[in-house]
C-alpha cells in the first residue's frame, strides 16, 4: 500500500478540489493511502483509506518561503513533508506557495547525498502529445555549469523509470543551435553534457518547445520560469481569442460547432491537468508542487503521480549516478 501525504490547504482552489481529487485517485487506486493536513474545518468527509490530521497553521501563497516555512512548522506543507521524511508517508504534494514548498523539503527531507541543488522538473506539452520536461522551473535563480549538469542527470533517470522513456534525448536551452552559442553559462554546460552518458541532442531552441523535438529541456531556474509563464500565457491569450472570434457572430458560431471537435483536441493537448505536478528532483523523497490553480482532476493526476514515484527507485539511483560521478 502506498501512502500519500497532502496539503490540504494548498491551491487556489484548496480545500475542495483537494478532497475531490482525492475522490477521483481512491476510485482509480486501490493501493493507496491518503493522509490529509488541514487547518480546523477543512475536512469533514468519512472515506475510506484517508485520515486526516489537523494543522494549527497554513501556508499563504503570499508568504515569505523561508520564514513562512521556519514559522509555521504546524501548517499542512510542512507536515507532509516531516511525514515523508519520517517513513510515515511514500511521497507528499502541495499545490500551494512553490518557494516555500521547496524549503520545506530541504529543510524537513533534505537533499539526496550529492546534489548541489534540487530543481523543479514540469513537463509542458507538446504537439506530439508525449509532453517534454522543462527543468528548473524557477527553485534556483542562479546556477553554474555543474548545477545544470546535474539537473540533466536527475532528468535522465526521471524520464526513464517514472515515465518509461528510455534513452530520453536531452537538450540545452539555448539562443541558437549551434555549439558555441549562449552565455559562459551555456557553453559550459555544453561542454559537460556532449562529455556524458546522456543522450545529448545539443542547443535546443525555444521556439521548438512545443514540438517534442526533446524529451528534456534543461536551463536554469530563472529562464525556465519565464518559459513556463509564457507557454500558460500564450496558451490562454490563443484560447480566448479563439472563442471570441467564434462568437462573434451567428456565422461564426455556427462555424464553431463544426470545428468543436478539433478546438477541444487543441485544448486537450494544452491541459497541464494531464501531468498531475512538477516533481522537485534532488530532495531525498519524493516531493510534488501541483499546479496552483488544480482542480479536482489535476490532484487525480497528481496522486497518480506521487505514486509512480513512490513505487520506482529513481532516488537511489540518482544517489548511486551523482556518486559515481564525483569519483
Amino acid at each position: 500500500m502506498v501512502k500519500i501525504a497532502i496539503d490540504l490547504n494548498g491551491g487556489d482552489n484548496a480545500p475542495q478540489s483537494v478532497i475531490d481529487g482525492v475522490k477521483l485517485a481512491l476510485d482509480e487506486h486501490d493501493d493507496i493511502e491518503i493522509e490529509l493536513y488541514g487547518t480546523k474545518g477543512s475536512y469533514n468527509e468519512n472515506l475510506d483509506r484517508v485520515t486526516f490530521t489537523e494543522v494549527a497553521e497554513k501556508i499563504e501563497s503570499t508568504d515569505d518561503p523561508v520564514r513562512a516555512v521556519r514559522r509555521k512548522k504546524d501548517s499542512g506543507m510542512v507536515q507532509a513533508c516531516v511525514a515523508v521524511k519520517e517513513g510515515r508517508a511514500d511521497a507528499c504534494f502541495s499545490a500551494g506557495n512553490t518557494g516555500a514548498l521547496m524549503s520545506a523539503g530541504l529543510f524537513n527531507v533534505g537533499r539526496i547525498k550529492g546534489i548541489d541543488r534540487p530543481a523543479i522538473a514540469s513537463m509542458i506539452p507538446s504537439t506530439d502529445g508525449k509532453g517534454m520536461l522543462l527543468l528548473d522551473m524557477g527553485a534556483n535563480v542562479d546556477n553554474r555549469a555543474n548545477h545544470l549538469y546535474q539537473f540533466a542527470v536527475m532528468a535522465d533517470i526521471y524520464m526513464e523509470d517514472i515515465l518509461d522513456r528510455k534513452n530520453p534525448k536531452i537538450g540545452l536551452v539555448n539562443i541558437g543551435s549551434e555549439d558555441n552559442k549562449g552565455s559562459e553559462l551555456t557553453k559550459a554546460t555544453h561542454k559537460l553534457l556532449k562529455e556524458s552518458h546522456l543522450n545529448f541532442q545539443g542547443n535546443f531552441e525555444t521556439r521548438d518547445i512545443l514540438s517534442g523535438v526533446v524529451d528534456v529541456a534543461v536551463t536554469d531556474g530563472f529562464t525556465g520560469n519565464i518559459i513556463l509563464k509564457t507557454i500558460e500565457g500564450t496558451a490562454m491569450g490563443m484560447m480566448g481569442e479563439i472563442k471570441k472570434a467564434l462568437t462573434s457572430s451567428f456565422k461564426n458560431k455556427v462555424g464553431a460547432v463544426l470545428v468543436k471537435s478539433g478546438l477541444q483536441n487543441i485544448k486537450d493537448l494544452l491541459d497541464y491537468r494531464q501531468y498531475g505536478g512538477a516533481p522537485l528532483l534532488g530532495l531525498n523523497g519524493h516531493v510534488l508542487k501541483a499546479h496552483g490553480s488544480s482542480d479536482a482532476v489535476a490532484i487525480a493526476s497528481a496522486v497518480r503521480q506521487a505514486k509512480r514515484m513512490a513505487m520506482s527507485d529513481s532516488i537511489e539511483k540518482i544517489s548511486n549516478k551523482v556518486g559515481s560521478i564525483d569519483e
